[in-house]
């Protein structure tokens, strides 16, 4: 479980095919180095709840399976692309952003981005199956980053950044025609479950 709020921004230093899935070894960059990460413990790369399979002094690796790959933008990273950074809640820590599983519903691709002020409008485009769950004011997990939606529309929603989310979390870089990683709310899903919806 985590909240969405990113810790640090990795980069990605070699990535490796095997039957099935991708290894990818992450530089943990600005994720904070007085916890030290640990063999088997999990942390989610850009939204994607992955585990730790080994540990470098710098480094630290992760596998995505075929699941993984087909559902995030996992499968087209390479080396040189930053990752957002976040680690497992621990019992008692603040919640700041919303509960995030880092089980990634699907991508959605930026289709214009725009400054106001201090701020910057994004709006991005996502299947139509997806909207249903999406309202106004709620939340949102992209690339990890948990977010408060602005509008809703049958393809399409929005979202505003402030500073500090352009300067500590990939969006600050992401462009037009990038694919980015969506968990939709799971409360809203399990609502959705109950009232036996599809």
């Amino acid at each position: 479980m985590f909240t969405g709020l990113v810790a640090g921004m990795g980069r990605i230093v070699s990535v490796a095919e095997s039957p099935g899935g991708r290894r990818f070894t992450i530089a943990r960059g600005t994720l904070p180095v007085e916890d030290p990460l640990a063999l088997g413990e999990s942390i989610a790369v850009s939204g994607c709840c992955l585990t730790v399979v080994a540990i470098d002094r710098e480094t630290f690796d992760v596998e995505a399976g075929p699941e993984t790959l087909l559902r995030t933008n996992l499968g087209a990273r390479v080396i040189g692309d930053a990752v957002n950074l976040e680690r497992a809640l621990r019992v008692g820590d603040r919640l700041g952003g919303h509960f995030v599983q880092g089980h990634v519903d699907d991508t959605a691709t930026l289709i214009e981005r725009r400054t106001e002020g201090e701020w910057e409008f994004l709006a991005f485009s996502i299947h139509p199956r997806h909207t249903r769950l999406l309202v106004p004011k709620g939340s949102i997990a992209i690339d990890g980053v948990s977010l408060t939606l602005v509008d809703v529309a049958a393809d399409r929603f929005s979202i505003m950044l402030i500073p500090h989310t352009l300067a500590a979390t990939t969006l600050g870089e992401a462009a037009a025609g990038c694919r980015v990683n969506v968990e939709l709310d799971v409360l809203a899903k399990h609502v959705e479950r109950l009232l036996g919806r599809s």
